[in-house]
């Protein structure tokens, strides 16, 4: 059989050797991602927004809304903030944001994320983006779910995840969050900034007056005569539009008090009962709403003639560092105590969720409007502000509620799995390290390793979503020549955890614990092979020399993957596919025909060809083996006579991975135990064998 299986050998390493060559082909001829001209960003935004200018050179652009104002600012997350995902290579978002810092869109633009680009699809993917709509960048936005009674009093705002994919998700969710507050800082300071809105101190109480009010400063007051206003008008079309102002310079143009009747203690000294009390029934309903009190005795007056009650004020607005915060009528009857100025009053509401803070300065702004012409009249206005604060000792400020780190957060939604995989993993390393001659030569050692494979396949592979791939290596590479993080791993608690029990076994054992005890394809595989024998299939198995050729494959394919990384890093997660890994474990064969084809070939053929990926192709058991040249020690015992005369070892090692001389080739041993429980039986080792013979005769 093993002549045979040499001109297939033969054919099959020339068509994968091209097969890896064509592979590089196409990849090279791939360019990298570049950022979205403007048209291709003006045709993402949605209506009635449009794209303005830009902002800076990082990718910033202003929106506009259907009137051409500023409505809030677009930007692509990438250029802000590139972390790396698991190809190394950053997901790309396109975010629109208001100008009170709400997610009006979140869209996925580009990305190399392996198990959507073709695994689970990417309809799951852009799901995810759809769910910060609506969301403020002021929340404590998080990807997961609540625990146990958090879930009705946490003012965290969970994001839900994606099956099989949370790792990947939570680095999108990262890049989207670190790039909104780059540019929130920049932008809108005042959203980012404050933390949680102070809100007035129900168990405060003052006794004040009006006169205390203003001599404290809790009133405040902005006057402008009718030569002010004049004098802001002067030398435009509109300085002789208001004869009222010409007639009686000195009189009073605008005489308008604020004050901020959200604490009770001032409310009491400005309302009478009635007036009070409808607040209180307000305040009650719309918790979050800061109510501002506006008197205005002179002749401007508060709002238009066409205003209409419980919506914006059309001559009156607020900002707070420099950005816009919406301001409604709270369209409640207003009456003042005795003592307090006259006038036509109203009381406004601002919502505090929206980043405003009462406690610091903000500016009540009212529009001087003034008309040129009777027909189609020419409008003209003029700002003018009143600045206003409150003292902070009325009010109180809820400590920030800070998520945990996502990294933190990552390993809290897998405790129970990190903690079972804990126990498997720290059972395995013990009995391997101090029980392993015990195990080997067991009765039970077959039916032990085939239930330990089978719970290795169900819940590190199925289950945990834990199966290493060489994916995750090229994106260290890929992250490392780009100078970029490695924090992508830990958004991976689980792999991260088997990671770092590999490089463990590296210094121990070398390549063998990984593909022989913890990989779950290789333990698919192995089942495939046990069913070849059950069904009484032939087996197939190349010669000496083959079988070495064939076992460099695996490094020439794991060198052609690694300069994908660099000529054609957009395609690194198609070259990948040379792993079925994705297919037979991560979506569990729910994908493209062709690649759940390409997965069962190799299957059907491990049922004949023992262990054929995993010998001969597997990436990254290339990998591991160059790992594996950290090993510390020679585990697998030898005598001097092995090799020479013995050959049992070598002629049963089912891997080749002993050597004619004896000598155990560790790049290639899958620590499958024969060895061991030969040389340790003396029924069957050869040497013990020979050196009992002696003995049993002189007992004859």
């Amino acid at each position: 059989m093993a002549q045979g299986f040499s001109g297939v050998a033969r054919l099959w390493h020339g068509a994968a050797t091209a097969a890896v060559g064509g592979l590089l082909c196409f990849a090279a001829a791939s360019a990298s991602a570049e950022p979205l001209s403007e048209q291709a960003l003006a045709d993402l935004i949605v209506p009635p927004y449009s794209l303005g200018e830009p902002v800076n050179d990082k990718g910033v652009w202003t929106l506009l809304n259907s009137g051409g104002a500023a409505a809030g600012y677009v930007f692509e997350t990438e250029p802000l903030a590139p972390l790396p995902g698991f190809s190394g290579a950053p997901i790309n978002a396109l975010v629109t944001l208001d100008l009170e810092g709400r997610f009006l869109d979140v869209r996925l633009i580009e990305h190399n994320e392996p198990i959507f680009v073709s695994g689970l699809g990417q309809a799951p993917f852009h799901a995810f983006f759809e769910q910060y709509r609506g969301h403020s960048i002021a929340s404590s936005l998080v990807v997961g779910t609540p625990y146990g009674k958090a879930a009705g009093a946490s003012s965290l705002v969970y994001l839900d995840g994606v099956t099989k994919a949370t790792a990947s998700v939570r680095v999108a969710h990262e890049s989207i969050l670190a790039a909104t507050r780059a540019v929130a800082r920049e932008k809108m300071a005042g959203l980012v900034a404050a933390g949680p809105p102070a809100y007035p101190n129900p168990d405060h109480r003052e006794d004040l007056t009006w006169q205390d009010l203003v001599e404290q400063g809790l009133a405040t007051r902005k006057t402008v005569s009718n030569a002010e206003i004049q004098a802001a008008f002067a030398d435009t079309i509109w300085e002789d539009d208001d004869p009222a102002a010409l007639e009686d310079p000195e009189a009073p143009y605008l005489d308008l008090w604020v004050v901020d009747v959200g604490p009770q203690s001032i409310a009491r000294a400005v309302l009478a009962d009635d007036s009070l009390a409808e607040l209180q029934a307000f305040l009650t309903i719309s918790g979050d709403d800061e109510p501002i009190l506006v008197i205005e005795a002179a002749r401007h007056g508060l709002v238009s003639e066409d205003f209409v009650r419980n919506t914006s004020p059309d001559w009156l607005s607020v900002e707070q560092d420099g950005l816009p915060i919406a301001l409604r009528d709270a369209d409640l009857f207003v009456e003042t105590l005795p003592g307090v100025p006259g006038g036509t009053a109203m009381i406004l509401r601002i919502d505090r969720r929206l980043g405003f803070d009462p406690t610091r300065p903000w500016d009540l702004n009212l529009l001087a409007v003034r008309e040129h012409g009777t027909f189609q009249p020419r409008i003209g206005t003029v700002t003018l502000t009143a600045t206003h604060q409150t003292d902070a000792r009325f009010f109180v400020r809820p400590e920030a509620v800070k998520p945990l780190d996502p990294k933190l957060e990552a390993v809290r939604n897998r405790a129970l799995d990190l903690a079972g995989l804990g126990v498997l993993m720290s059972g395995l390393v013990g009995v391997l390290l101090f029980g392993q001659s015990r195990l080997a030569g067991s009765c039970h050692f077959t039916p032990l390793r085939l239930g330990f494979l089978a719970v290795m396949l169900g819940f590190v592979g199925w289950w945990g979503q834990g199966q290493l791939s060489v994916v995750t290596v090229l994106g260290v590479v890929r992250t490392l020549s780009e100078g970029g993080s490695l924090d992508f791993l830990f958004y991976d608690p689980f792999s991260l955890a088997i990671w770092a029990v590999v490089l463990l076994s590296f210094v121990l054992w070398g390549r063998g614990f990984f593909c022989g005890w913890m990989c779950p394809f290789g333990a698919l595989q192995e089942f495939a092979h046990r069913l070849g024998r059950w069904l009484r299939l032939p087996e197939v198995e190349p010669g000496a020399l083959w079988d070495r050729r064939l076992k460099g494959l695996k490094y020439v394919l794991l060198a052609g993957l690694v300069a994908v990384v660099f000529l054609a890093p957009d395609q690194v997660d198609l070259a990948a596919e040379v792993e079925p890994f994705k297919t037979a474990i991560s979506v569990f064969f729910l994908r493209e025909w062709y690649y759940v084809a390409y997965a069962a070939l190799w299957l059907l053929l491990g049922m004949v060809l023992f262990k054929g990926f995993c010998r001969y192709v597997c990436p990254l058991g290339a990998v591991m083996a160059i790992g594996g040249l950290l090993r510390g020690r020679d585990w697998i015992e030898r005598r001097q006579e092995c090799g020479s005369p013995c050959q049992l070892c070598r002629v049963k090692c089912r891997y080749g991975a002993i050597e004619p001389s004896g000598k155990i080739a560790y790049s290639e041993c899958f620590q499958c135990l024969d060895c061991v429980a030969i040389h340790d039986d003396p029924t069957r080792c050869v040497p013990l064998v020979l050196a009992a013979q002696p003995t049993k005769r002189a007992l004859r």
